[in-house]
């Protein structure tokens, strides 16, 4: 073991199980090739001689070799000599796409110091773009001796056991696609309604997909799945993690699996066990058409994105890739460079102030957009990748590469504004270029519709497109990216269901998951057979949903919330691959869930022909006219306008008017945007209140749109009342009226 005493605890002697590998001489030829592009590529070498160009940077390696593995996992070591600005590199002639290959790499082995070189173990290399195989972890695929007597030191002793025969391998790919036919939507962020998906999750049941597609990217763009979004009017599917990732060691011991997928190892991976096609490079192919069906039938593919940590978790965690290639600049590690910096809640922190550390994420970012034809990003944890030495900064080297990079500062970039560590929580901080994920716009709706909030003024905020959060710095509504749910939490269904989360089945003694969920579950925890809590639980969620989709900013459903889908009260599914997390498309055949998902479709529908309800500026709150008419109003029941007093209330009613007079901006010809208006009341009272509708210069009459308290919704014109008057707001309902004179 190298080094000295870095700290105060005593080390260990060095022990090895298994002879310790010497670098080889070169086994096979190799031509020095070039540093750039980093990764496997295929391409014709000097003399017209086909081969692979292979590129590591492994910073403080004192050595590399190239394993290529043949389809019965015979290992070839290749030893890479050419050493290029901390770049190892060679080109092998012979080698084509679909040869299987890893690094191994050697170093110090100094885990007091951060080092942990260990050439016995096979990596993955960052830059693969496809992997074959699945990561087990058995004891073989740690550095460090997990079995050595002192677990408080078992880090600091290395494992010369061979890890390749227990991990995936990366695959060489043949770069040989055209998107010259691709149309990418485009969509405006402003028109923007999002459809948070699980690839798998979302195909596994459906039973139009052909048996053998579902849970694949096949799957998802099989025309039974696009039929169902096209019929929502959804603009973008948002897809949890599809970078390769692995399954955490603590999972596997329990028989379960990482299913959401935030547990990344290869970013320019698609996860090979999404593929119906194949794990050699197949992968990616179809990767492709699913975004190109996507596309055809207008609809935006935006990734969620892990690159705040790996799989490889702290110091105790496997050696699957950068732990490998150079651990003391891949990660954050603490003064103490034995341990890991955590800001992320799952043992590690990708070092983004390190220059190849933001390469990597950047080069992995173009590649999916320019090369595998996505739309945008949503970025976990991205307070996280924010952060400059220690505290989140607005100005960090990630922030300002991504605002200038001709590529990604003009795709979609969706934050989670947020990280576990201390300043980590950054709702309405993140700069111009980036909308964010609102989650005080949950919170509030929530608890509106359990009627808990002390006063309105933060509904207020949250219906108008958020502006005390983000109209600062030329940003827009469309900043907030408003939800009710996501993946993380509760179903819209479960949120009406459950007072409190049932998480058993994750074998963590229900202590996992939030326990703040503001969730009512209508007088009886779970499911019921009791007709009258039924019915209050689909009006909620159609007072849910119509909230949600009549608000400012850009919207975002979870799949399967349309159709009343259930986790039976779990809140962290993360780790159930199985009808606990898939989607389960027969609920379609029950009339009140196919009826929410028509309500889901025809608000989707009202937002899409009125720009008033997706608008590109803030509102005013001013009089643009001398009637003293202004583009944003809002009302009590007594249909007058709210005093300060009001605001500072608690109340159960409200009314917004949404001027269609008053839009700002120009359409593409440069004419006056003009719409219709509109009168919304929320009423979240368990007794039928009266309102009286406000009268000129608002409106002489009202029709009514949409009425959450029936289960059907009427496409022919509603019910028609004369402002002034006073109307009936059935308890717990919204009502959406149309101004008609």
């Amino acid at each position: 073991m190298a080094g000295g005493r870095a700290t105060g605890e005593e080390r260990p002697a060095a022990v090895v199980r298994g002879a310790r590998r010497a670098v080889p001489p070169p086994g096979a030829p190799v031509w020095p090739g070039t540093p750039t592009p980093l990764g496997a590529r295929f391409r014709v070498g000097p003399d017209g001689v086909a081969g692979t160009n292979f590129a590591l940077w492994a910073g403080g390696a004192e050595a590399v070799e190239l394993c290529l593995f043949d389809a019965h996992g015979k290992e070839t070591a290749v030893r890479l000599t050419e050493l290029t600005h901390e770049i190892w590199h060679g080109f092998v002639p012979g080698v084509r796409p679909g040869q299987r290959y890893g690094y191994r790499v050697h170093g110090r082995w100094d885990p007091w110091t951060g080092a942990r070189w260990n050439p016995a173990k096979l990596l993955l290399d960052p830059y693969a773009r496809a992997v074959d195989g699945e990561f087990a972890l058995p004891p073989e695929v740690y550095a460090h001796l997990r079995d050595w007597p002192d677990q408080s030191v078992a880090d600091t002793v290395r494992d010369e056991r061979d890890s390749a025969p227990y991990v995936p391998k990366g695959v060489v790919v043949h770069d040989d696609d055209d998107w010259a036919d691709d149309r990418r939507p485009k969509t405006p962020w402003a028109d923007s309604v999002i459809y948070e998906l699980h690839v798998r999750g979302f195909t596994r049941l459906h039973p139009g997909i052909p048996g053998e597609l579902r849970g694949t990217y096949a799957g998802l763009a099989h025309p039974a799945a696009i039929e169902h979004l096209v019929r929502l009017g959804v603009t973008a599917v948002e897809l949890l993690p599809v970078h390769q990732f692995a399954h955490e060691d603590h999972l596997l011991r329990r028989g379960l699996r990482n299913y959401w997928g935030y547990n990344s190892i290869g970013y320019f991976a698609p996860h090979a066990a999404y593929a119906a096609s194949g794990t050699t490079g197949e992968q990616v192919g179809e990767f492709k058409r699913m975004v190109r069906a996507l596309h055809a039938a207008g609809i935006e593919v935006i990734l969620d994105v892990v690159y705040n940590h790996t799989a490889e978790a702290g110091e105790y965690g496997p050696a699957l890739s950068l732990k490998g290639i150079d651990n003391q600049r891949y990660y954050r590690l603490q003064p103490d460079a034995r341990r890991y910096a955590d800001y992320t809640g799952c043992g590690n922190t990708l070092n983004v102030v390190q220059p190849h550390v933001l390469r990597l994420i950047t080069d992995s970012l173009r590649y999916w957009v320019t090369e595998m034809g996505v739309d945008g990003f949503r970025f976990d944890l991205a307070a996280a990748l924010a952060r400059s030495m220690h505290d989140v900064d607005m100005l960090s080297p990630f922030l300002a590469v991504i605002a200038q990079d001709p590529v990604l500062r003009r795709v979609k970039l969706i934050a989670e504004p947020w990280d576990v560590g201390s300043g980590g929580y950054q709702v309405g901080a993140f700069p111009p270029l980036w909308t964010e994920w609102n989650d005080r716009y949950r919170d509030t709706v929530r608890d509106f519709w359990r009627h808990a909030l002390p006063d309105v003024r933060e509904m207020g905020y949250r219906l108008s497109g958020s502006s005390d959060l983000y109209a600062w710095g030329g940003r827009r509504p469309y900043a907030s990216v408003n939800f009710v749910t996501a993946h993380d939490g509760f179903t819209l269904r479960d949120l009406v269901s459950y007072g409190h989360k049932h998480n058993d089945a994750n074998g963590e003694g229900n202590r996992d998951g939030t326990d703040d969920n503001r969730s009512w579950n209508c007088g009886e925890e779970g499911e019921t057979g009791d007709e009258r809590v039924r019915a209050l639980r689909r009006r909620q969620l159609r007072n849910l949903l119509t909230t949600l989709l009549l608000s400012t900013g850009v919207p975002m459903l979870v799949a399967g919330d349309e159709l009343g889908r259930t986790q039976h009260g779990n809140n962290n599914a993360y780790c159930q691959d199985n009808e606990i997390g898939w989607l389960d498309w027969t609920l379609l055949r029950e009339p009140g869930w196919r009826a929410l998902s028509e309500l889901t479709a025809r608000l989707i529908g009202l937002r899409r022909d009125h720009p008033v309800l997706r608008r590109r500026a803030f509102f005013s709150g001013r009089a643009h006219s001398a009637d003293g008419l202004r583009d944003l109003a809002w009302f009590t029941p007594r249909g007058t306008e709210m005093t300060e007093r009001d605001w500072y209330a608690p109340a159960a009613t409200l009314g917004l008017y949404l001027s269609g007079r008053d839009i700002p901006g120009r359409d593409a010809r440069g004419d006056a945007v003009l719409d219709d208006s509109f009168l919304a009341v929320l009423h979240a009272g368990e007794r039928p209140a009266g309102f009286v509708l406000p009268g000129p210069p608002w409106a002489e009459g009202y029709e009514v749109v949409v009425d959450t308290s029936r289960e059907e919704q009427d496409r022919a014109p509603g019910v028609r009342h004369r402002s002034g008057g006073a109307i009936t707001v059935p308890e717990r309902s919204v009502l959406l009226l149309r101004v008609t004179g």
